[in-house]
């Protein structure tokens, strides 16, 4: 599965914003893959943190392999000896099974989640532990697919307003000038953004300077 876009997204970007526009056309459709399960999107994300993609995803096919659907109780039904045999360090086990926890015991409703306004849902999400505000705003991207989610605390964001808009700095109120001109699907804009960070324009350079982007 695909982040969900049409002509009704790209249509409004394209009205609100020549230089994105230009990018749009240029670029193409963006299909990035989404994680529609929450709860293992979130495991899957907790595994991934301080390694490699690679090293995330060996580490994943063995979880997987081992639980087969990545649920609450699958997880509570191991061991932390267990989990940790699998590969992942006794802090993120730790991180996974508290979440599991608050599921099994209702403290956590992820089903209600959908309902919440995106304040709400992440501020829930990253009050759990290992789970901050960027890891937050990636599931509600990848996994829930809300249509207007833009991340400042994501570097590759901040580096793509850089190149398209060439500016040496993203400040946070320049930030917010251009999430309210996405509104309401920043997401897609954020696809693209990622897009011409990553090198899909390769006529665009980062204007920041050298020690800004350390």
């Amino acid at each position: 599965m695909f982040f969900p876009y049409g002509e009704a997204e790209i249509s409004h970007l394209k009205a609100r914003d020549r230089r994105l526009s230009a990018a749009i056309d240029r670029i193409g459709r963006i299909e990035r893959e989404v994680r529609p399960e929450l709860f293992s999107a979130l495991v899957h994300s907790i595994v991934g943190q301080q390694i490699s993609t690679r090293a995330q995803e060996t580490v994943w096919n063995r979880i997987s392999g081992r639980l087969g659907a990545v649920t609450p109780q699958a997880v509570l039904a191991l061991t932390p000896e267990e989990l940790q045999s699998l590969g992942i360090s006794f802090r993120k086990v730790s991180y996974i099974r508290n979440a599991a926890e608050k599921v099994v015991s209702g403290a956590l409703d992820l089903e209600a989640l959908a309902r919440e306004p995106d304040e709400e849902v992440c501020r829930i999400l990253s009050s759990l532990d290992g789970i901050g505000v960027w890891t937050a705003e990636m599931l509600m991207t990848f996994s829930m697919q809300r249509p207007d989610i833009i991340s400042y605390g994501d570097l590759a964001i901040r580096r793509g307003l850089r190149m398209l808009y060439r500016h040496r700095e993203i400040t946070r109120e320049r930030f917010e000038r251009y999430r309210k001109r996405y509104s309401p699907y920043a997401t897609v804009a954020s696809l693209y953004l990622w897009a011409i960070a990553g090198g899909a324009m390769p006529e665009l350079s980062d204007p920041a300077p050298r020690e800004a982007k350390r």
